[in-house]
């Protein structure tokens, strides 16, 4: 076993394991740690605690402080310039006539590297760019392209419920989504309505499913026959969210009862 630390360098950003030494930190703090890219500043988003080595890749990159007010002013100043090299970097992409849309940029912590993000409908020759944008800059450009949902998860919004995007919000990893899980939630199969400001299905269709699929075992399945205040009748609808199945009756009506209110008939 290991003892880690978790650090996040964005909100809602993935946690990254790193190596405490001695230095004691608590949940929030913000620490200045090594990483591939350089020095970079985080926050700690999980306490220190044994990992098995086996879920780790090592060498593990350490912690090398608790960052100091001097750190917070320079962490400021990048911030300040990565909007700086946005504006610059917008404006070779139109010098160069390239296809792609720039979404965020962020320095490294000691200034040794921007890191710009963008997207584009495919491959993007960007060689010269990096270089006109490391003359105007002065320092190393690494141009990285993300899909539609990191460019949501980076810049935020309201979804089609009327809240902050999950992505944006909570969810930490982006899991597969399909339209089967549309199909077991009882949607409508709209592309309109079950896909995200990103174009893509609705994240949410992904962790409410496993709610779904247990509130289901609770209620009689599609086509079964049972027996209800009213009489004998079919299930020809759920709604595993109110615990209630919709149920033509014999007369040729239909009317939707508690689970608790419906016994299935037996064979």
């Amino acid at each position: 076993m290991t003892v880690v630390v978790g650090v996040r360098f964005r909100d809602r950003g993935k946690i990254y394991y790193f190596d405490p030494v001695d230095i004691q930190v608590n949940i929030g703090d913000r620490v200045l740690v090594e990483t591939v890219r350089g020095i970079e500043m985080g926050n700690i988003a999980m306490a220190a605690k044994d990992v098995p080595e086996s879920k780790l890749v090592l060498p593990l990159k350490k912690v090398l402080r608790v960052a100091t007010p001097e750190d917070e002013v320079i962490d400021a100043a990048n911030k300040k310039k990565a909007q700086e090299a946005m504006e610059v970097a917008k404006t070779k992409i139109a010098e160069h006539g390239l296809e792609m849309r720039l979404v965020d940029a962020e320095y490294t912590f000691d200034g040794s590297r921007v890191i710009l993000y963008f997207t584009a409908d495919g491959r993007v020759d960007f060689r010269e760019l990096v270089k006109d944008l490391a003359s105007a800059l002065r320092t190393r450009v690494e141009l990285r392209q993300i899909g539609v949902r990191d460019q949501a998860k980076l810049t935020g919004g309201i979804g089609p419920c009327g809240r902050a995007l999950c992505c944006a919000s909570f969810l930490n990893d982006f899991l597969p989504v399909s339209i089967k899980m549309a199909k077991d939630q009882n949607l409508s199969l709209n592309p309109t309505k079950i896909s995200g400001t990103c174009g893509r299905l609705l994240c949410c269709l992904r962790f409410e499913c496993e709610h779904y699929e247990v509130a289901k075992t609770a209620l009689p399945g599609m086509g079964a026959i049972v027996i209800t205040t009213e009489g004998e009748g079919k299930v020809i609808g759920q709604n595993p969210m109110k615990g209630t199945v919709t149920v033509q009756l014999e007369d040729g009506k239909t009317q939707e009862f508690p689970a608790e209110e419906v016994e299935e008939k037996k064979a």
